[in-house]
């Protein structure tokens, strides 16, 4: 199933803040994100809703497989083309604000290909 830009994003930011952090809250996603924190949790029942996340009781917030999948998905695209464009001579801050754009568009076989041809 496919999900919109928006929602990878949330899911990319709920990986990286869980490598970092002993939970997750959406404080923590929106202060992460500049976002406010109602459009957080707007978009924090719809992932739950899609099953991509569970939060407990108290707050704390889980990739389940699937929300997991997909966030490891565009975390990898995000590094290996930040990294590309870096080597190519792109500043640091272009890469990365680039990689976060071409994550969510690029094909799979383009994907795979470039990442082929970079880890050969």
């Amino acid at each position: 199933m496919r999900i919109n830009e928006s929602a990878e994003n949330y899911l990319e930011t709920i990986l990286i803040l869980s490598k970092t952090k002993p939970v997750v809250r959406s404080v923590d996603i929106a202060e992460e994100l500049g976002f406010k924190k109602s459009s957080v949790s707007v978009a924090m029942k719809n992932l739950r809703m899609q099953n991509h996340i569970t939060v407990t009781k108290e707050g704390f917030i889980y990739l389940t497989d699937s929300g997991k999948k997909i966030a490891e998905m565009i975390y990898e695209r995000h590094q290996l083309i930040s990294m590309c464009l870096e080597r190519l001579g792109v500043d640091k801050k272009t890469a990365n604000d680039d990689a976060c754009k071409i994550e969510h568009v690029i094909s799979k076989e383009s994907f795979d290909a470039i990442k082929n041809h970079v880890i050969k």
